[in-house]
């Protein structure tokens, strides 16, 4: 017999073990009966962006749809014909997304040196662009009024040189050329933003970057879209002014703009409590990752004020008169002929800014004025720049005497006229006819460093005449209520209902700051050297001489209290005198 009829049990093990081999083998090694292979060509979510970048258009919605269907071919055609296929796709989809609408040209709203709204401006890979029909820059602001490298400011030949704007900062191009090179890769920053083209040098104080920066800031926003303005655009309103939805800090980082007592910041959350703050490290994200060689991409703001010191300085206004930023901005909107308008005060444009800032400090709207409040901002307490001690002791007392005898005056014309039906401050309403000769005066000497921020807000808010040394406490004048218009004529100047500033110089010195501030906001300014005054337009030129910054500061009280009664009463007063 060939075969045996029963197996052994090492047999059936050796079967076993057999079957099991080429049950393993057969799925570690499959074959296949021809030399093609089945594909799937729909790319869903697995489509390579490496490939065909499509991310970067707003209207995108996905990559291509090229069908879904079953291909056979041969493994050495499968590559090329399927690659071919998926390029095509994409190809014709940018053709029909870059159209007029996704790439809309640039225009400008309003310019002033240093100060440009534009729609609709571009930025890849750090550099502005301006999209418009033929890549011309003729009919346009000149580049260097509008923008520069963003560097800081020294006084030398180099460093302006350097602050000369390239074309790696600020570009005119064709829309043909832009969508050639950008295609459908723009991102849409939506909303209203504030571009920041300087670094922290200035930023950093309170000053600066409230009453120079936002200061020029509010009055394009102000002039652009108030139906008041003179330069009203199409847009404007009677109501609340468009938000502003981000500032960006394009040279600064996040301590770069906050000043040390911290009111920057405070301003910030209280003037713009919805605005997005983006600093140096956010607007680098954005550079770096538009300035791929392969796949450069462009961001698209619908509406951006950009801002630029340097640019600012190159104006007449900033540059040759005011040294203030935002003078160009002011006056370019010609925010002084507001002050003629009916039931109007000077300021008028600032008026949101300050009433937002003083809800914020707990203050409520005041209807009317119960007194007149003289605030001394005292520099005795800091480290530079202030009065001698005899001199502050003797501006003190000749104000407090000031004060004593406004009150006497005001009691004696309470019990002569017999004056019946007063309100809890002492003041009949319709009889508070003289600003000065009958309301209380009250003096306030304000340590600042002494005081929490609402307070000084408050204390500024009620304030008929601020003084003190030239210096950042000053800045609060910006809270102050609203002023009246003054009357002048050759060189004598009335007021009526006008708020001033005092600012005390050491004699010989003068800077611009507060001065043209005060008068942005209708307010007198009168500069006084120990015991002489000067007001507009005899003010002195600027200078800063030894002594300028120093402890040593002299000031005759009795000209500064001669100088505050006859404001606040509205008596003649020479725009420049001595006693």
């Amino acid at each position: 017999m060939l075969f045996r009829a029963s197996l052994t049990r090492r047999d059936a093990l050796l079967l076993l073990l057999g079957a099991t081999l080429m049950h393993v083998l057969s799925l570690a090694f499959p074959t296949s009966s021809s030399g093609s292979i089945i594909i799937n060509t729909h790319s869903g979510s697995h489509f390579d962006p490496a490939a065909a970048d499509d991310t970067w258009n707003a209207g995108w919605e996905g990559p291509p749809d090229v069908g879904v269907k079953t291909v056979t071919v041969k493994e050495t055609q499968m590559k090329t014909q399927t690659v071919k296929e998926m390029v095509s796709a994409v190809q014709r989809q940018q053709e029909q997304l870059v159209s007029t609408e996704a790439m809309p040209l640039t225009s400008i709203v309003h310019h002033a040196p240093g100060w440009t709204l534009f729609r609709n401006l571009y930025m890849s890979g750090g550099t502005l662009y301006i999209v418009n029909s033929d890549g011309s820059d003729v009919g346009w602001p000149g580049r260097r009024m509008m923008t520069s490298p963003g560097l800081a400011a020294e006084n030398t030949p180099e460093n302006m040189a350097l602050r000369e704007p390239t074309e790696q900062d600020m570009r005119w191009i064709s829309r043909e050329e832009a969508i050639r090179r950008w295609g459908s890769r723009i991102r849409t920053v939506q909303g209203n933003t504030v571009l920041v083209n300087e670094p922290s040098q200035f930023l950093r104080h309170y000053y600066h970057l409230v009453a120079e920066l936002f200061f020029g800031v509010q009055s394009f926003w102000w002039g652009t879209f108030n139906s008041d303005s003179p330069k009203a655009s199409t847009a404007s309103t009677d109501g609340p002014l468009p938000d502003i939805d981000r500032i960006i800090f394009a040279h600064s980082n996040a301590d770069g703009w906050r000043d040390g007592p911290g009111f920057n910041a405070y301003f910030m959350r209280a003037a713009f409590p919805s605005i997005t703050v983006e600093v140096e490290e956010d607007w680098q994200d954005r550079v770096v990752h538009s300035q791929s060689a392969a796949n450069e991409k462009v961001f698209l703001f619908p509406l951006v004020l950009l801002t630029d010191r340097s640019a600012s300085h190159r104006g007449v206004i900033c540059g040759s008169q005011t040294q203030r930023i935002a003078a160009e901005a002011h006056d370019y909107m010609q925010l002084d002929d507001l002050r003629g308008l009916a039931g109007k005060g000077g300021g008028m444009w600032w008026e949101s800014v300050r009433q937002n800032v003083l809800s914020f400090a707990g203050i409520a709207p005041r209807t009317e004025e119960d007194k007149v409040v003289i605030t001394y901002v005292s520099r005795q307490g800091v480290s530079r720049r202030k009065l001698t001690a005899d001199s502050h002791d003797s501006l003190v007392t000749a104000l407090q005497a000031l004060v004593a005898r406004k009150n006497k005056e005001y009691e004696d014309y309470i019990r002569v006229d017999g004056l019946a039906g007063l309100n809890a401050a002492g003041v009949k309403h319709a009889d508070a006819v003289s600003v000065g000769k009958k309301k209380r005066w009250e003096l306030t000497v304000m340590a600042a460093e002494t005081m929490n921020k609402d307070a000084q807000i408050a204390q500024a808010a009620k304030t008929t005449v601020m003084l003190g040394v030239h210096g950042n406490g000053l800045s609060h004048l910006l809270w102050m209520p609203q002023s009246s218009t003054s009357v002048e004529a050759g060189d004598v100047k009335t007021t009526s209902g006008q708020r001033a500033v005092i600012e005390l110089f050491y004699p010989g010195g003068f800077a611009h700051d507060y001065h043209w501030t005060s008068r942005a906001l209708g307010h007198a300014h009168y500069a006084v050297w120990n015991d002489t005054w000067y007001t507009h337009p005899d003010e002195p030129g600027v200078d800063y001489p030894e002594g300028f910054q120093e402890n040593y500061i002299p000031v005759h009280g009795e000209t500064v209290a001669m100088v505050v009664e006859r404001h606040v009463d509205g008596l003649a007063l020479e725009t420049k005198g001595h006693l």
